[in-house]
């Protein structure tokens, strides 16, 4: 996609993680300023949610930002399919139609990795409790690696009969909006996994029902 800011200034692909972080930063106080005082209308809870609403709603978000991902890669394949643009290394479109999708993962984030926080601090046991919180972000250097491994077995999978696969070196003639919809579908089935976990789990202190 077109990096260009301006005429003589390209943004490097990898820097659009900045603007996870600085919907990390817009969402925070939206969740308590405005999103609390407004659930505890509906849930009469004094968090607004409880850890594992918060966290399952966190879930939800993301898988939205997986088919947003995957939406605006057909659009793209659709772009470069009509202007037969396979070979080309940039298309005229905007790489910032890609910010959409980075300001969902950071709502995401806001609500499950917080709420996970929250959660492994509130609910462990008073002797454990630095040691979960540490636990909490092992799930994320975990996701990482596992990531990669799904990177791979995809890649490998796909390519075969010849064909250049979901996520070639030219990504003009793959289709990485499958991959994105592969996500979606598993974070789906991690959220069903997630419900029927929480349904079946009891507070260790009176914080609110969790469904």
């Amino acid at each position: 996609m077109d990096q260009h800011m301006g005429k003589n200034f390209e943004i490097p692909s990898a820097s659009l993680s900045l603007f996870d972080t600085v919907s990390v930063l817009f969402w925070t106080p939206v969740y308590d300023q405005f999103i609390i005082p407004l659930a505890r209308k509906f849930t009469r809870n004094e968090r607004g949610f409880t850890q594992l609403q918060r966290m399952g709603i966190g879930l939800v978000v993301s898988i939205f930002a997986m088919i947003t991902a995957g939406v605006l890669e057909v659009v793209r394949l659709d772009y470069v399919k009509t202007h037969n643009a396979y070979d080309q290394k940039q298309i005229h479109m905007s790489i910032f139609w890609q910010i959409p999708q980075y300001l969902l993962i950071g709502c995401a984030e806001v609500f499950t990795f917080i709420g996970q926080l929250e959660f492994f601090y509130d609910q462990a046991p008073d002797a454990m409790r630095s040691l979960c919180s540490a636990l909490s972000l092992t799930t994320v250097a975990l996701g990482n690696y596992l990531s990669t491994v799904l990177v791979t077995v995809v890649m490998k999978i796909t390519k075969k009969n010849g064909k250049p696969g979901w996520i070639p070196d030219n990504l003009n003639r793959g289709h990485l909006d499958y991959f994105f919809y592969l996500l979606a579908t598993l974070s789906f089935l991690n959220f069903l996994v997630y419900l029927w976990i929480s349904k079946r789990y009891k507070y260790k202190k009176a914080v609110g029902r969790a469904h």
